[in-house]
């Protein structure tokens, strides 16, 4: 059976959980992530990652969300860099707790997001870039209706280096996509 998955905008009290999961998945995310100061690992780094976040979010700015399996975390999404008049745009971005993936989580979290995009956020379109080896994640959203719209040079500062990243996008009146 499908784990149960939803998706709720983070709250200061989850910095401890987490915390723990960034630290647990360390590892595993580093070849996938920004490096991050040692500080993001414990809680109070998180708790201020959260409070900037919220702020953020009050200003209609970014949207963050932790993803819960079964009402636990295990792991983040957030729609970035909204940008409201003629573009209404955001950027997605995510990671799943490594024994989490490969389950259909972040499918059904990306899901759910754009849900919240396209339905009370009102944006017209959802952009990700993710690496040119990243299978697992163009897979989640290419199976979340996203397509490939080409590939950005040395986008982001991923694992310590400028690399390349494939983008992608998600219109608002794109088909739905069966359910997988």
């Amino acid at each position: 059976m499908p784990p149960s998955v939803e998706v709720r905008l983070v709250r200061p009290a989850d910095a401890a959980a987490l915390a723990n999961l960034v630290l647990r998945n360390r590892e595993a995310l580093a070849p996938w992530e920004p490096v991050h100061a040692e500080d993001y690992f414990t809680p109070a780094g998180q708790e201020r990652g959260l409070a900037q976040a919220l702020a953020r979010q009050a200003r209609d700015e970014q949207h963050p969300f932790v993803v819960l399996v079964d009402g636990r975390p295990v792991g983040r999404m957030n729609l970035n860099d909204v940008v409201r008049g003629a573009f209404q745009n955001a950027h997605l971005g995510y990671w799943i707790d490594v024994d989490h993936q490969g389950r259909g989580v972040a499918t059904a979290a990306v899901r759910a997001v754009l849900a919240i995009a396209f339905g009370e956020l009102g944006l017209h379109r959802v952009q990700a870039g993710t690496l040119l080896h990243n299978h697992a994640s163009r897979r989640v959203l290419a199976k979340n209706g996203f397509t490939e719209i080409g590939v950005a040079p040395r986008y982001i500062r991923i694992a310590g280096r400028w690399q390349d990243h494939v983008l992608h996008q998600r219109l608002v009146d794109d088909p739905p996509v069966a359910r997988s």
